[in-house]
């Protein structure tokens, strides 16, 4: 059994989910984990995914979401954003699981003959990988969440279901929970809530074997005493236990929402821990903040994947953050790139507050990309690129105000004349695509009295990556001699990291992608700046540095 340096053992909650898929999960377990913190807590969470990729890294954002990266360098599911944003976790890649890495595992203790000889079956050696991997969250916590990724009833879940079932066996009744956050539909023509649904669902759990302790039960209001009874009754659960999980404004309501419905205190209750109050303060008062702007502004947002806002889950994510610094509300205009490309394309770009270019891949939308730093650039609007978006900003003005007449990245033209972005040399020869690209924390000097540096009111910092591709330092003298600042590179002096226009009032590109450590009580100061900066050019207070000095642009 896992203890904690104490000797006391340490806790696990797994929470599962039916009926339907995106109900939540992940944000009902960061909401969990936020609850336990406030009570003294250490908390770690897990997500496991039934897919067979290794891991998100190669597949699409249509298909998957973000790839969010941790400080190690794992590519992993956009679930551990919500966990780092609500906690105070810090995830690595033991912090998420799929099916192909859990079996990627086992079959290399094959190879190694780790087994000796016995035949390699599910049950116990895949099941026994996954509680292993469980136990690795386990060090120098309290309680370790873990949410199963699927619907309950998934083919693809199962292996990970049994191993929970089993986890129980292994640890303790005491020490394990399962949550099971389920579907209450309101019928319309009905003019009621529907329990069927999630009687089937804690069917088919109990079924596998899993008697869930605790329902989460996801609806547009709030279930009365009657129907939590009728659920306790037909699910076998304490009628205390039947949570309403309520849709709520901002998701940052959602932990507020549980504890007013009592779930902390169940939980603490059933595993044995003291039954104390959580301190809530900050968090209600971020709340109170996102509910009650004093105003609004509006990014445009131009991307490769705008049909999916997921994409940029985190990026989102952090633009709001910035505002609640300030008490705003951000609002977001999408615009795909490729549009930009077309004829009157940059009309698409008038009005905005600021202008964001984010991360991204190949060729597509390249140049619509440009045609967003160019247009920030001429029109004096508040601009930030952030890793593709960083090198689509320093082509464009290498092109445009350098004169380096066919400029670009050798992502798009391995023949250009001037190869501004070429891949990282440290990957020459690599064809392989998971896994190889410069991932996770590094650090980043910045340069003395820049706007970077002023922003982060420090020298160093530590900023996650993820990229495949980096600026030519042999062109970083022409870009300067024309107004275009390095003001931040790797400690090595290597790589350049961030890029800047003394002369703008606000233009700032980086190569790595600081949403990935941004927090809505704490928000990175590059997205805090980035959207006051956008609300004073709103308001027509934002000072611009010219050939005739110091003057506000509006």
């Amino acid at each position: 059994m896992n203890q904690r340096p104490d000797g006391r053992p340490v806790k696990y909650v797994f929470v599962t989910g039916g009926v339907v898929s995106s109900l939540g999960k992940g944000l009902a377990a960061a909401s969990i984990g936020r609850l336990l913190e406030d009570h003294g807590y250490r908390v770690a969470l897990q997500k496991f995914d039934p897919y067979i990729n290794v891991d998100p890294g190669t597949m699409s954002p249509y298909q998957h979401g973000e790839v969010y990266v941790t400080d190690d360098g794992a590519e992993t599911d956009l679930d551990l954003g919500h966990y780092e944003r609500f906690t105070n976790m810090v995830a690595t890649r033991n912090s998420n699981w799929t099916t192909g890495k859990i079996y990627l595992s086992v079959i290399q203790k094959e190879r190694r003959g780790d087994y000796l000889g016995r035949t390699v079956q599910v049950i116990p050696h895949i099941t026994n990988e996954i509680k292993e991997a469980i136990r690795l969250a386990s060090r120098d916590v309290d309680v370790v969440l873990v949410e199963i990724g699927g619907t309950v009833g998934d083919i693809e879940s199962m292996p990970f279901l049994e191993a929970i079932r089993q986890f129980r066996l292994d640890v303790g009744r005491e020490n394990t929970l399962y949550i099971h956050l389920t579907l209450v539909p309101f019928i319309g023509t009905a003019g009621e809530l529907k329990t069927k649904p999630t009687q089937h669902s804690v069917r088919d759990l109990r079924s596998i074997g899993i008697q869930p302790d605790v329902l989460l039960c996801r609806t547009d209001r709030f279930l009365d005493a009657d129907l939590k009874r009728k659920i306790a009754l037909f699910c076998d659960v304490p009628e205390e236990a039947v949570i309403t999980a309520k849709d709520v404004d901002t998701i940052y309501e959602v932990p507020l929402v549980l504890k007013a419905e009592g779930l902390d205190q169940i939980i603490l209750k059933q595993l044995g821990l003291p039954l104390t109050h959580a301190r809530t303060e900050a968090w209600e008062e971020l709340v109170d903040r996102i509910k009650h702007p004093t105003d609004e502004l509006t990014i445009h947002v131009v991307g490769k994947y705008t049909g999916y806002e997921d994409s940029y889950k985190s990026l989102n994510e952090a633009l709001f953050h910035g505002g609640f610094a300030h008490r705003l509300k951000v609002r977001l205009n999408w615009v795909e790139a490729e549009a930009l490309e077309r004829e009157g394309g940059g009309a698409l770009l008038d009005g905005a507050d600021g202008i964001l270019v984010p991360g991204g891949f190949g060729s597509r939308g390249t140049r619509g990309m440009m045609k967003a730093a160019e247009y920030a650039r001429e029109h004096i609007v508040p601009f930030f690129g952030i890793c593709y978006g960083f090198q689509w900003a320093t082509v464009e003005f290498a092109r445009n105000v350098c004169g380096l007449e066919g400029a670009d990245s050798t992502e798009v033209d391995e023949n250009a004349p001037h190869k501004v972005i070429y891949k990282l040399r440290d990957l020459l020869g690599v064809d392989d695509l998971g896994g190889t690209m410069r991932l996770g924390r590094y650090e980043c000097e910045l340069t003395p009295g820049s706007m970077a540096q002023r922003i982060y009111g420090t020298s160093l910092v530590s900023e996650r990556h993820r990229h495949r591709f980096e600026f030519n330092c042999l062109y970083e003298k022409e870009l300067a001699e024309k107004g275009m600042r390095v003001s931040g590179r790797s400690p090595d002096g290597k790589f350049v990291e961030i890029a800047e226009l003394p002369s703008h009032p606000w233009f700032v590109a980086v190569q790595f992608h600081p949403e990935f450590q941004s927090k809505p009580i704490k928000p990175h100061p590059l997205f805090a700046s980035f959207v006051e900066a956008a609300y004073r050019h709103k308001s027509g207070k934002l000072e611009h540095v010219g050939a005739q000095g110091r003057v506000q642009v509006g």
